[in-house]
């Protein structure tokens, strides 16, 4: 029918947010995206699903600005309501709008996707299907940050990808929240969270995390940040970790942060040299 708006694609979330929930992600992303920022031309940032309030879009805009001034941040909710909530706090390079996974309110193909804590709600298969329509709809040098955390931020995981696939997995979590490493599990993203049972590579990746913690326990003596950097060290000689900046080594490991490429943890797909030896 003419004249008829087209329903965006995707379905309402709860929309929990609060200040500081994505901070991991964000400083995450400054780190693995922000050379492909600054040498892009105008580069569009859209936060996908923001829920009920701008805040957390409102945080990406200003810290992604501290790295590139002129960085545009578009804010995309399903819910006309959270829209109109979140526009009296738009500014010049920050915008809200009303859109789903197609990303339709996008001016241009945005170069860098922010999803997080949108495809929980969803199946596996649907999950697939939006990571396809969101690859879809970025740049031809777009990545897309897709993951889940906890209400307070304290446990997060998400998926690095780009136009051909999922490229990364990344792990980060505050000190105090947590008590062995696989408690990060309830956290993956919909690709992984019921892969987590044994025969699957992401169930032996926790595995093996529990174990090096354990084997690291005497580092505790220094404080909870030198155990977790010397349990990812560990990890490392048996998992394809990534060491080397911007994405690994010791300086991400003291953040909590452990990343390895998808293909370790693929969903049925053991990869050789991925796990853990004898």
């Amino acid at each position: 029918m003419r004249g008829r708006t087209r329903r965006p694609v995707g379905s309402i979330t709860r929309g929990t947010t609060g200040h500081n929930r994505l901070r991991r992600a964000d400083r995450w992303i400054a780190a693995a995206y922000g050379g492909l920022l600054r040498s892009a031309s105008r580069p569009l940032v859209v936060d996908l699903g923001f829920g009920a309030s701008h805040v957390t879009t409102t945080e990406l805009y200003l810290r992604l600005r501290a790295i590139r001034p002129d960085v545009e941040v578009l804010g995309i909710e399903i819910d006309p309501e959270r829209v109109a909530a979140a526009t009296p706090h738009a500014r010049p390079g920050l915008s809200f709008a009303v859109g789903g996974f197609e990303l339709l309110p996008a001016a241009r193909p945005p170069l860098v996707v922010r999803a997080f804590n949108v495809l929980r709600q969803y199946g596996e298969a649907e999950s697939a299907t939006a990571w396809g329509l969101l690859r879809s709809r970025i740049a031809a040098d777009g990545v897309i940050v897709e993951g889940t955390c906890s209400e307070v931020g304290h446990r997060a995981a998400w998926v690095g990808l780009d136009a051909s696939g999922p490229r990364t997995l990344t792990l980060s979590t505050r000190f105090t929240g947590f008590d062995r490493p696989s408690d990060l599990a309830e956290r993956l993203p919909k690709a992984l969270i019921h892969r987590n049972v044994p025969g699957e590579p992401v169930y032996d990746l926790f595995q093996d995390l529990d174990r090096a913690w354990a084997v690291c326990s005497p580092y505790a003596a220094y404080g909870v940040r030198q155990r977790w950097a010397a349990t990812v060290e560990t990890l490392a000689r048996a998992w394809p970790v990534l060491t080397r900046p911007p994405l690994g080594g010791r300086a991400r490991w003291r953040l909590g942060e452990l990343t390895l490429p998808w293909a370790a943890v693929a969903p049925g797909f053991p990869q050789a040299g991925a796990r853990r030896a004898g």
